[in-house]
């Protein structure tokens, strides 16, 4: 009688404890990134009332054993750490890793590890999730302007984020000459071809640099000149132009075409820009000489400062700086986790988890190195609860309950 109920009770308390899973998989059925569990029961001790015999020798068959099971336990709760859906939405800063992985978060006092990847950035710059903590990763090195992923992680930080002004020390000319272009006319000053370049200063102020092409009495033939196009700007030494020369095809005749050094001052106080020669280049294959009309483009490396805007993040988990200038910058990396096994994690709430001595030590990278996952950007990841099969264990579970 005492096992009996002993049994009865048992099979109560393990399929009471199995319900509470079931109703916390239906509970968590919206929550991003929720991982559900599975109840696995085991029986109890056996007790022994008759061992085994072997046949005699005098014709006797042997028997089985003989055992009253004392009712049963749980055996293991394991966590379900199959990928959820993944839902796009219109946040930019929403994240979800399609593959193994998680985010890596702190508190300021230890690292959890996260599949959710709802983030936002607070008052401080930090980039945080929803409990506030912050957002693990690399930042660019102010000084040299690279992310180095070999140091260790630090929280991920917009902070006090600018992008420096940059002087201009490479100009490249693109484009097409058209071949019925007339000579030019010095004493009237007539057919010549005008192309405004704007250039900036080490103090990011930008300046209008005129390029002005002369056809030659040689129909191949060009001469240009650099010119002043504002007051605080002065071509002070080298030269102000040079040639250019075109094949019978139409192309750059590069051996025939002199580019030479040219070195420019500014008054407002910023620093000269000397182009060396070579520095200034017209497009081996882009610049042309065909009878199509004139069209002329060109490129510089220089820039204004520029103060972070807004923010947007890769497949690879860099993050993007949009800055006011119209640049944009690689000034973050996130950092994700992944782990021999992930089945050992264990939960603390928050939609986080922290490592125990089975799920190993975590694996910090870049996403999409290794065996992390790639990043969905403007997407989250949903629970991994499925509510049919969840709703058929309940059934299931409550006939053993009243059972």
């Amino acid at each position: 009688m005492l096992r009996s109920m002993y049994s009865g009770v048992s099979g109560l308390l393990s399929h009471q404890k199995k319900m509470d899973v079931i109703g916390n998989n239906i509970a968590n059925v919206n929550t991003t990134a929720f991982k559900s569990s599975n109840v696995v029961f085991e029986e109890v001790f056996s007790q022994l009332v008759a061992t085994a015999t072997q046949p005699t020798e005098e014709g006797r068959g042997g028997t089985n054993p003989q055992q009253i099971g004392l009712g049963v336990s749980l055996g293991n709760i394991t966590i379900n750490m199959s990928k959820g859906s993944i839902q796009a939405t219109d946040n930019p800063n929403d994240l979800a890793i399609d593959g193994e992985g998680f985010f890596v978060v702190t508190d300021g006092t230890g690292s959890y590890f996260t599949r959710a990847g709802s983030f936002n950035v607070d008052e401080d710059g930090n980039l945080v999730n929803g409990g506030g903590y912050k957002v693990m990763g690399w930042n660019r090195n102010p000084a040299t302007g690279n992310i180095d992923i070999s140091k260790p992680t630090e929280p991920i930080d917009f902070s006090n984020i600018k992008m420096s002004a940059k002087s201009s020390t490479k100009i490249s000319i693109t484009g097409n000459l058209s071949s019925e272009t007339l000579e030019y006319d010095s004493v009237n000053d007539e057919n010549g071809v005008l192309h405004n370049l704007t250039i900036y200063d080490s103090l990011g102020e930008s300046h209008t640099l005129t390029f002005k092409f002369m056809r030659t009495s040689a129909a191949s033939d060009y001469t240009y000149e650099l010119m002043e196009s504002d007051d605080e700007m002065e071509i002070t030494s080298g030269a102000t132009g040079g040639t250019i020369s075109f094949t019978s095809s139409g192309k750059l005749d590069t051996g025939a075409s002199s580019i030479p050094q040219v070195q420019i001052t500014f008054s407002n106080g910023a620093e000269g820009i000397t182009f060396p020669t070579g520095s200034i280049s017209f497009d081996a294959i882009g610049f042309t000489q065909y009878s199509n009309s004139t069209s002329i483009k060109s490129n510089q490396d220089g820039y204004s400062s520029g103060e972070l805007e807004t923010l947007s993040i890769s497949s690879d988990e860099q993050v993007i700086g949009q800055f006011t200038n119209g640049l944009q910058e690689h000034i973050s990396t996130l950092a994700v986790a992944s782990f021999i096994n992930p089945n050992g994690l264990q939960k603390v709430g928050g939609n986080m988890f922290t490592t125990t001595w089975n799920s190993g030590d975590a694996n910090i990278g870049m996403a999409s190195t290794g065996d992390r996952g790639s990043v969905a950007t403007s997407s989250l990841e949903m629970s991994n609860v499925d509510l049919a099969t969840e709703f058929t264990e309940m059934i299931v579970t409550q006939r053993g309950f009243q059972a």
